[in-house]
């Protein structure tokens, strides 16, 4: 299994520090809103990384946090007169029910930074200690970011190009810092703010600080990958680095990984550009199966164009799929018990052959896209192959090959649905007899009447293949 390491800028064979196991940590949102799709991406590229892990026999410790303290929180709680704590919890409860409908797993810990303080402020003491860090006259505390001399190895940048335009890392009281690259690790409380009681002042932590203590906390001093966003690589993971590493005496994380931007018909996501989508409004317009397609179809390194035209694209191949495990479903049902023949054993093991594609794809820096690829090949397969006449547990065979594999890419493809209903079974059996019987016009009003509850039946050489379409009147159809 090879991975892309943003550290190092090339493909690196995974080699766990401990044989067998996996400790992660992905960073996770900021919870004042409900998340968008941009937030939808590294969720779900990363919950397929580790569902893959674990298939290859890993056990994987997977931590993500909730930002449960930071100024877009305690503005929304101002404007709607309410405590901080009751917009971070109503977020994380939404934030929760669309990893649901995504099929992202929870990781193994969700910590909060507000259950974390202490441990900041132990690390920032640290810090202070061995010289990385010192107290302003205020009591905010700055990580003296040239006392770490590696800074910038992740993002690749010089401190001196740094120095010279880093805007993104000054903030309010400047004059303070004995350098402009010095980052905040605590700062003073101000007005109608949330606030702890430290050894320099009552106030909060800076946001960069909350991921190096709850890293350690749950997964140790070093880990073997940390993984987000690439808006991530600076400065916050570079800060990250800079302070596990300075206070630890340690290497943080073995490997690094980002994915890409997530861009709208060809333009980043913005709330000005009217362009900006949660991902509750894709749900109002998609099963979120489909979001999750459409995020894997590309590498996760690629950046990806979101656009109703290609969520069309990608609700016709997952409902391909989909349909393909309906039809092997709806095929067992009538399908011979009995022992596989010797020409089914073959093909078995012609099909193990796309099993073998979709784990070289992943095993290549996690390369869902032909990955799924792969998938489809063995659902092309399943379809020319299972047909009646099979016994039933080759289909069953095939059946369960497509799920697993979709499986570990998150994706439900087996769907407890109307045609699995013993009336409609009882509906399609009945017009396969009036079809024999030369009933032709029992047969259409059956055929329109599932057609009616968003059943169309094909009818091929194989037998009556089962499709799932949106329902409409039958006079429509």
């Amino acid at each position: 299994m090879k991975i892309y390491n943003t550290l190092t800028k090339r493909k690196e064979e995974f080699v766990p520090i401990e044989e067998g196991k996996v400790r992660m940590y992905v960073c996770g949102p900021t919870v004042y809103n409900l998340i968008h799709i941009g937030n939808a991406r590294p969720m779900i590229v990363f919950d397929t990384v580790r569902r893959y892990m674990e298939h290859k026999g890993l056990q994987v410790n997977y931590v993500s946090n909730f930002t449960d303290v930071d100024d877009k929180i305690i503005k929304k709680a101002q404007e709607e007169g309410v405590d901080s704590s009751v917009i971070s919890a109503r977020y994380i409860e939404e934030c929760r029910r669309d990893m649901q409908a995504m099929n992202v797993r929870p990781a193994t810990v969700h910590p909060l930074a507000t259950q974390e303080i202490d441990g900041m402020i132990e690390m920032i003491g640290v810090l202070i200690q061995k010289g990385h860090a010192y107290v302003a006259q205020d009591g905010t505390v700055y990580f003296r970011t040239r006392s770490f001399p590696q800074y910038g190895k992740l993002s690749h940048k010089n401190l001196d190009d740094l120095r010279a335009g880093s805007r993104s890392l000054l903030v309010s009281g400047e004059d303070q810092k004995e350098d402009g690259l010095d980052f905040v690790l605590w700062k003073p409380k101000k007005e109608g703010e949330p606030y702890w009681e430290s050894p320099w002042c009552q106030g909060r932590p800076g946001w960069h600080i909350e991921c190096s203590v709850m890293s350690k906390r749950y997964l140790g001093e070093q880990i073997d990958i940390h993984a987000g966003g690439e808006d991530l690589i600076f400065p916050h993971h570079e800060n990250e680095i800079a302070q596990s590493e300075a206070a630890n005496g340690k290497p943080f994380a073995k490997y690094w990984m980002h994915n890409a931007f997530l861009n709208i018909d060809n333009k980043k996501m913005s709330k000005s550009l009217g362009n900006f989508f949660t991902v509750r409004d894709i749900a109002g317009k998609y099963d979120l199966q489909i979001l999750r397609f459409f995020m894997l179809s590309a590498h996760y390194r690629s950046p990806l164009n979101f656009s109703d035209e290609l969520m069309e694209t990608a609700k016709n191949g997952y409902e391909r799929i989909v349909t393909s495990v309906g039809n092997l479903k709806f095929l067992e049902e009538k399908a011979p018990i009995g022992p596989m023949t010797q020409e089914e054993r073959e093909l078995l093991k012609q099909a193990e052959g796309f099993e073998a594609s979709f784990d070289q794809a992943m095993d290549d820096d996690f390369n869902t896209a032909d990955a799924i690829s792969a998938i489809f090949q063995l659902v092309k397969f399943a379809n020319t192959y299972g047909k009646e006449g099979r016994t039933r547990a080759f289909l069953e065979a095939l059946r369960r090959k497509i799920t697993a594999l979709a499986d570990i890419c998150g994706l439900i493809v087996e769907k407890q649905d109307e045609a699995l209903d013993p009336e409609v079974s009882r509906l399609i059996q009945e017009r396969a007899q009036a079809k024999k019987e030369k009933d032709f016009a029992r047969a259409d009003a059956i055929r329109d009447e599932l057609l009616a509850r968003g059943i169309a039946l094909k009818d091929t050489r194989e037998g009556v293949k089962v499709e799932r379409v949106q329902a409409r009147r039958s006079e429509d159809a």
